[in-house]
């Protein structure tokens, strides 16, 4: 079976892309539950820390030079910001969890996302944050007590066991688990990557995106993310999606292009236009997909 660098370059050909690897440049989400956005920046800068504005975030800011490591200095250790790649901080922006709502963050460890969520809402309404895996607890913890997360309930179960919460959620972010890319793996060519992994992912993926609808209220948003660049994990998911659930798939506003409609030949639904896919050679952030879900 063929596999590695030409594999996946081929296929990204197929999709319109002749994808190229890039430098991601550092940077960070300035925590606005613990310190003052230019407060922060001023003190940085006295540190001879130089910080850059990431214009299609709310808080993000590219780490331009900096003599030390910015995770290892006190204003880290004080929860003043969050190391956070630039695409990464793109899913809870387009959630907008609100005040007043009940929010879950369905794999939420090591807490950047879910730290992210009780800042957009203020530390008000309730979070709920679901990890799997019982090793990748005590990060998520410390992140969001470290981060001033107050609002924030932390469950050790699986995410594809949602509904046992019995909780109808107003919103839910479901950054999914998925097979990476080679921006931020050099390896990732190197390994065993080929189709069958990757359908091997696309297959958990909508097992969890089934059971977080399960615990979406009628009117609801999903949110759906990955780091891949694989359409088995992006449109052809969201196509399964369109085809087997009563959902639409809402327009998002921000950098990227647009979902892709025609996958190797095979027509898609309109709808998936609306969501945004990030090519690294284009966006110059990590290879991302994201998606807005309205639950009818």
């Amino acid at each position: 079976m063929e596999k590695g660098m030409n594999f996946f370059l081929n296929r990204y050909k197929q999709l319109g892309q002749t994808v190229k690897t890039v430098a991601l440049r550092q940077s960070l989400r300035i925590n606005t539950l613990n310190m003052d956005e230019k407060e922060l920046i001023s003190r940085l800068e006295s540190l001879g820390v130089s910080l850059s504005k990431i214009d299609f975030t709310d808080y993000g800011y590219y780490i331009d030079k900096s003599r030390f490591s910015l995770g290892a200095i006190a204003e880290y250790l004080l929860g003043y910001y969050y190391l956070q790649g630039s695409a990464s901080q793109i899913p809870v922006e387009v959630l907008n969890p609100k005040s007043n709502e009940l929010v879950l963050d369905c794999c939420a460890s090591p807490g950047g996302k879910t730290s992210q969520i009780c800042q957009l809402m203020n530390n008000k309404g309730i979070v709920i944050a679901l990890e799997k895996q019982k090793h990748r607890l005590p990060a998520l913890k410390n992140n969001l007590e470290r981060m001033n997360c107050q609002n924030t309930i932390v469950f050790h179960i699986d995410a594809l066991k949602a509904d046992r919460l019995n909780l109808e959620f107003d919103k839910i972010l479901l950054d999914a688990p998925c097979s990476g890319n080679f921006v931020t793996e050099q390896d990732w060519f190197e390994k065993h990557r080929n189709i069958n992994t990757i359908k091997n992912r696309a297959a958990l993926q909508k097992d969890l995106l089934a059971a977080a609808l399960k615990a979406l209220k009628k009117n609801g948003v999903l949110v759906y993310s990955t780091c891949s660049l694989e359409p088995e994990e992006n449109e052809l998911n969201m196509q399964w999606l369109l085809d087997n659930h009563k959902v639409k798939l809402e327009k998002i506003n921000t950098i990227g292009d647009e979902g892709l409609t025609n996958v190797f030949g095979k027509q898609l639904n309109k709808q998936i236009q609306n969501c945004r896919r990030f090519w690294p050679n284009k966006t110059k952030t990590e290879g991302f997909f994201v998606a807005k879900v309205r639950k009818l």
